[in-house]
């Protein structure tokens, strides 16, 4: 038989007891959420090796993958921040170093690691970057013989897409005023170095073709693109994939000067032509002068070693002939003014064609002498440079008071700017 307890205090008050602390237990939101307080508080700062699985990267733009070794896994995610960082792609079976703290996804109650660096094991980001985009390129055919341009012999006008005030420019413009001085340099100054470089590259190289399509009467012939020497790091804007797609896309034919002989990047293997050095460059598009002259000289020389062969051979073929002659005298007479006619022949048209040659190559050399940056400084003008050693375009490249260097046609005058005259218009 039941009993009734609510004639029993002390039974309700235990019932009202028993009753309390099940309005305590914590619902399945809030435990995840003091785990999850508690993992990072622990966890807030962790580095953890694995290899990388299952790596998937939804519109969002996040990465999302697991990581895992030989007898566990976690689950990982990289915010599109963190991924656009890496250098390196992330691909299935990679073992990575992996900098974040452990947190729990509430909705899920999964507990998983937010990364915010990540580096591969054994081998440096940037060296693995290279090789990913290395083969990547390569497989679209941006290395293929077949795309080359050939770079033209003796070019007229010559780009240059470097800094402005590196030691690059300078070895270029030494080496070509030593080699063949009558030529004209276009100077595109850029950024090489640092996070901007790349797609300052990248607008270099459309000025360089903007160029040609305005100005197609002095338009570039050849675009040389580098830097000096430098670390991986200093190296990296030529590999980058913006500069690659650039120059393999670039109507000017392009020599890569990157660095010193024992670096290789990107670039190198994307443009027409690899040189080891920016100077090296500019032994590559330019030749000799001398060189050349020597040449002309020497296959002069030879022409007419052949002409002299040839004679010689024409004449022992007529004695031979006039020697079987039944009556010689008549016919070793034609044979003779034969001879002498096609000899006044062969002298005539060697005559003729030296004297084209001559003419020719006297022409060339007016051409290139009004090409001459000297020439233009004999007419009156002058070219004036800046403490920076930058040409001076306008007045307020110069302030007052700094020094100025301007070069005249039979040398230079050091002076110091007292004041500013702008011309009205």
């Amino acid at each position: 038989m039941l009993s009734d307890d609510s004639d029993n205090p002390q039974s309700s008050m235990d019932l009202e007891t028993s009753s309390d602390w099940k309005k305590q237990v914590p619902s399945v939101s809030q435990l995840n959420r003091r785990i999850r307080g508690q993992l990072e508080h622990t966890f807030g700062d962790v580095w953890v090796k694995g290899e990388v699985s299952s790596f998937r990267k939804p519109a969002s733009g996040h990465g999302y993958l697991i990581l895992k070794d030989a007898s566990a896994q976690m689950k990982c995610v990289i915010f599109r921040p963190a991924l656009q960082r890496l250098k390196f792609d992330l691909k299935e079976g990679t073992e990575v170093l992996v900098h974040g703290r452990v947190t729990v996804y509430e909705a899920r109650g999964d507990y998983q690691i937010v990364a915010d660096a990540m580096e591969p094991v054994g081998v440096g980001a940037l060296q693995l970057a290279f090789e990913q985009l290395k083969e990547k390129l390569q497989k679209e055919g941006l290395f293929q013989k077949e795309h080359k341009l050939k770079i033209p012999f003796l070019p007229r006008r010559i780009g240059v897409i470097t800094s402005g005030t590196g030691a690059a420019v300078r070895d270029i413009l030494k080496v070509l005023d030593r080699r063949f001085s009558e030529r004209e340099v276009i100077l595109i100054p850029t950024v090489v170095q640092g996070a901007k470089s790349a797609p300052e590259i990248v607008h270099s190289i459309a000025r360089a073709i903007r160029w040609n399509e305005t100005h197609q009467d002095r338009a570039l012939d050849v675009l040389i693109i580098g830097r000096g020497g430098g670390s991986l790091e200093d190296l990296w804007p030529f590999n980058e994939e913006m500069v690659a797609r650039a120059i393999y896309e670039c109507p000017i034919p392009t020599i890569s000067a990157v660095g010193h002989e024992i670096d290789f990047t990107i670039s190198d293997f994307v443009a027409d032509v690899r040189a080891p050095t920016p100077s090296a460059a500019a032994e590559i598009v330019i030749p000799q002068k001398t060189e050349l002259q020597y040449q002309i000289k020497s296959q002069t020389r030879h022409l007419h070693q052949a002409m002299r062969k040839r004679l010689e051979q024409t004449r022992l073929h007529v004695d031979y002939l006039a020697n079987r002659l039944i009556d010689p005298r008549a016919k070793l007479k034609a044979f003779r003014e034969q001879l002498e006619q096609r000899v006044e022949r062969l002298f005539y048209g060697m005559r003729v064609g030296l004297r084209e040659k001559r003419q020719r190559f006297q022409t060339l050399t007016q051409q290139l002498q009004l090409l001459s940056p000297l020439e233009v400084l004999g007419r009156g003008y002058s070219i004036t440079w800046s403490e920076s050693h930058s040409i001076a375009r306008k007045i307020t490249d110069l302030p007052v008071g700094s020094k100025i260097t301007t070069r005249v046609s039979d040398g230079s005058i050091t002076a110091e700017v007292l004041s500013h005259n702008p011309e009205s218009r």
